[in-house]
């Protein structure tokens, strides 16, 4: 970090920090991925195959953006 870390903070409890945060983040995202796959990609599927297909197409795209593909 530019400038150090503010205060007496050692740099492997900020890194921890991080790690922590992220964490949750990447649990917030298994969360709506999941609602969103047991709502809408389900509903859509049992619409039509081809909005089904189309739902998939955009939920395995966001898939790969989060684990980077």
């Amino acid at each position: 970090m530019p400038g150090g870390h503010p205060g007496d903070t050692w740099c492997p409890d900020v890194v921890t920090q991080v790690a922590s945060a992220t964490r949750a983040l990447q649990e917030v995202a298994v969360g709506l991925l999941n609602d969103h796959l047991r709502h809408c990609v389900r509903d859509a599927a049992r619409r039509s195959g081809a909005e089904g297909d189309q739902v998939l197409d955009e939920i395995t795209g966001t898939i790969r953006q989060v684990i980077r593909l």
